[in-house]
């Protein structure tokens, strides 16, 4: 009795010693990591400087952030992508997969009951018989080292990862409508140009032709008036195609056929959204990428925990309960009865002794994902930080770039008015009047694709913002709906 008790005592301990290395050894890596951040943006001239903490706002309402162009064609429009894309019907089943797969790893952890009912036919040589059985079974496995807990929140993660990137998408799907939008509008600016031009020379045209049949000019004038008008029809006819194609990518966003859409033509109005002072401190609370970024990062940790907890032992409760008989009419009775537990006291204590290197696979897979999840979430930081400093030089450099070709183009306005005088008086051959001409259409095209350069790129600023910068109700409603 003594060496009994001795051996279970050491047994004992054995269990007790396992125990107290596997709660040391399960320690998971962290779920949040430091990132080498400036202090304040290169392109900050016209912010106050601020900065604050980030904490995660990537789920707060952005509002209707294309409200502030105070356009309502495209207001009309993203409404519509949003409730039409395919690429954001995709990103919201992907949300609900990932719930239901978080659902599945919650049901592991929960009390298992189930119930079965037939026949069992056995038999020897000599004889057969056939047992009947009605049975309640019961199991529910005890989380001993985190396994369970660890595989839960890695997938709810996950389910907050892809309501991050449903976000994402939400986003992007806006910005790109905008986007597009404001890019068809530059192109129909620059067609009105061509379209005034093409008048301008047919006028000239007509005008050389007039001098030329009263023999006040040579033919040369007339083939360059006409070269001129050729060439500037065929500009045209570039930008049309350029436009179409665009209006077939916006049809394409509103989730329709590009035969099934067409956006009228009107020329762009000058966008002068500008940037609040102090509004880049939200940067890293806003944007959905790189808060998808840091929730894959603490649900890879979390994965490791689970690797980890395969190397230890797992204890699952059994039990059950119901009735037996040789005989049908028989099975329901009192004496028919039956019960089962598990094999040591209702339970199963199963300990991991070779499984062919199985769990350190495990782990070393584990550990080569949380490492490519912490250098993304790093790479995202940085590429956020890029896009608003992109896009805050972009605005920058266009609204001075705006300025010199405003005054560009009165310049070679003026330059063409007393050239085409200076033509009609005698005063001067038809090559100064080309060269005016050519100078004040190129100016009036290039400050038309900037002014287009310059609203899109005032998107691209909300887009790396992470969305508007007011507090007005959100656009999340389909998200929201889903749950």
């Amino acid at each position: 009795m003594k060496t009994l008790s001795l051996d279970l005592n050491l047994k004992l301990s054995t269990l007790v010693a396992a125990l107290v290395l596997a709660g040391c050894s399960t320690t998971k890596p962290p779920e949040k990591i430091a990132v080498d951040l400036p202090t304040q943006y290169r392109e900050a001239a016209n912010l106050d400087g601020s900065w604050k903490v980030a904490q995660p706002a990537d789920g707060a309402d952005r509002g209707a952030w294309w409200t502030v162009f105070g356009d309502t064609e495209l207001n009309r429009l993203i409404g519509e992508a949003t409730q039409s894309s395919p690429t954001l019907a995709m990103a919201l089943a992907r949300v609900k997969e990932a719930r239901a797969t978080a659902g599945l790893a919650d049901a592991d952890r929960a009390f298992q009951l189930g119930a079965a009912f037939g026949p069992t036919r056995q038999g020897t040589a000599s004889a057969t018989s056939t047992q009947w059985q009605a049975q309640l079974g019961a199991s529910y496995e005890v989380d001993l080292f985190g396994r369970l807990s660890d595989s839960s929140r890695a997938a709810r993660l996950d389910v907050e990862g892809q309501e991050a990137a449903y976000r994402s998408v939400l986003l992007a799907l806006q910005a790109d409508v905008a986007q597009q939008y404001f890019a068809i509008r530059s192109l129909d600016s620059e067609l009105d140009v061509l379209q005034q031009t093409i008048k301008l020379r047919q006028e000239n045209m007509r005008l050389v032709q007039h001098r030329y049949d009263a023999g006040d000019t040579s033919e040369l004038d007339v083939a360059q008036a006409q070269t001129e008008l050729s060439v500037t029809q065929a500009e045209q006819e570039g930008v049309s195609r350029s436009r179409a194609q665009r209006d077939h990518a916006l049809a394409i966003l509103l989730g329709k056929a590009p035969a099934q859409f067409t956006l009228v033509t009107a020329p762009l109005q000058p966008v002068t959204v500008s940037v609040p002072p102090g509004l880049p401190s939200d940067l890293l609370e806003r944007r959905p990428d790189i808060a998808q970024a840091q929730r894959q990062l603490a649900a890879a940790s979390a994965r490791i925990g689970v690797a980890k907890a395969g190397f230890f032992p797992s204890l699952v409760l059994t039990a059950s309960g119901g009735f037996a008989s040789d005989a049908l009419h028989n099975l329901f009775q009192w004496s028919s009865r039956s019960w089962l537990l598990g094999p040591v006291v209702g339970s199963v204590l199963n300990m991991p002794l070779l499984d062919g290197g199985r769990n350190k696979a495990n782990l070393a897979k584990a550990d080569a994902n949380y490492e490519s999840v912490v250098a993304n979430y790093r790479q995202q930081v940085l590429v956020g930080f890029q896009d608003v400093e992109d896009n805050l030089s972009a605005l920058r450099t266009l609204d001075n770039q705006i300025r010199f070709q405003e005054d560009a183009v009165k310049s070679a306005q003026l330059a063409a008015r007393l050239a085409d005088s200076r033509y009609r008086n005698g005063s001067t051959s038809y090559f100064e009047v080309i060269d005016a001409q050519r100078s004040s259409l190129s100016a009036q095209r290039a400050k038309s694709q900037t002014v287009g350069q310059r609203a899109v790129a005032s998107v691209g600023l909300i887009r790396a913002l992470g969305g508007g910068w007011n507090e007005a109700a959100a656009s999340n409603s389909a998200l929201a709906l889903a749950k």
